[in-house]
């Protein structure tokens, strides 16, 4: 990277409502002053919340009060400094939410990526949202992977819950195989960085806590990524790619991040209290470091 300017990034993912992560984040970013960030998805408490009178506002003032409002000091402090922010919801989060993502975007806080391709610099960032069917009764993020299996203890997107409405056929023959298909077409990966909440299938970055467990007698998958996103990797070999969702994948692993051909691809999750920091440089994605800041 001799002579090339350095373009230094922040990524984190999986933050859960947790106000002691956001703060500790929003502190660095003042001090540190990045160029980017990029935030991978299940930021809010849950979004099962939407479907509980006692929780209903719990998402939206902690969206308002905490994120958005913290985002806005920095805006006002940093002035020109105030980095470009990229984000997008996870499966946790619920879709409810959507419109004020938007909203936010519109006031210049952030940009929300989902199904988007947006330019940064000379790179592009494309984000994507959807995972693949899991065991939880939120449908609003999940979506078919390569065809409509589902693993055993899983339930299918047909099934469930969803905080908004979907058309039938969509629920039913869309796959995150033909979104990536179209969302890639004619695209140039050399300079392309993707912002997934689903990790790619089979790679230290999906790997679930899921040893021994049997369904109906058969045993459950100890990796629970997109079969869809690692094809994808493997065919297009984009830059850079971001990812969140399985909490546990780095203790159990030891690794937080994975070369997949020419492609970096890195998770943003930790399993413990404190914040997970990535810090990388799209123009040197190889040399990425993680750190795990006590949130307080």
């Amino acid at each position: 990277m001799s002579g090339v300017q350095p373009l230094p990034c922040f990524f984190v993912s999986d933050l859960h409502g947790r106000d002691s992560r956001f703060h500790v984040l929003f502190n660095i970013i003042a001090v540190e002053k990045p160029a980017g960030v990029f935030l991978g998805g299940d930021l809010l408490p849950s979004g099962i919340a939407a479907f509980s009178p006692s929780l209903a506002g719990a998402t939206g003032d902690f969206l308002e009060d905490v994120l958005l409002a913290g985002l806005r000091h920095l805006k006002v402090t940093m002035g020109n400094a105030y980095p470009q922010i990229f984000v997008i919801l996870g499966n946790d989060d619920g879709r409810f939410p959507e419109p004020a993502y938007q909203a936010a975007e519109v006031e210049g806080l952030w940009t929300y990526v989902h199904e988007r391709t947006v330019d940064f610099y000379e790179f592009t960032v494309t984000g994507y949202s959807y995972v693949p069917p899991t065991p939880f009764r939120l449908k609003d993020w999940e979506r078919y992977d390569v065809s409509r299996f589902v693993d055993p203890g899983c339930v299918s997107p047909e099934e469930g819950s969803r905080t908004v409405d979907v058309e039938s056929h969509i629920v039913r023959y869309a796959t995150i195989a033909k979104d990536l298909d179209a969302l890639s077409l004619d695209m140039d990966q050399d300079k392309a960085m993707w912002l997934f909440h689903s990790p790619p299938y089979k790679t230290a970055l999906d790997r679930a806590a899921l040893d021994g467990q049997l369904i109906d007698h058969v045993p459950l998958d100890v990796h629970v990524g997109s079969i869809a996103i690692q094809r994808f990797i493997n065919k297009a070999q984009p830059l850079l790619t971001l990812h969140g969702h399985i909490h546990e994948s780095a203790r159990l692993t030891g690794k937080w991040s994975e070369t997949i051909g020419s492609t970096v691809a890195i998770s943003g999750c930790h399993d413990g209290s404190e914040l997970a920091l990535v810090r990388f440089d799209p123009r040197d994605p190889a040399v990425a470091t993680r750190e795990l800041v006590t949130a307080v």
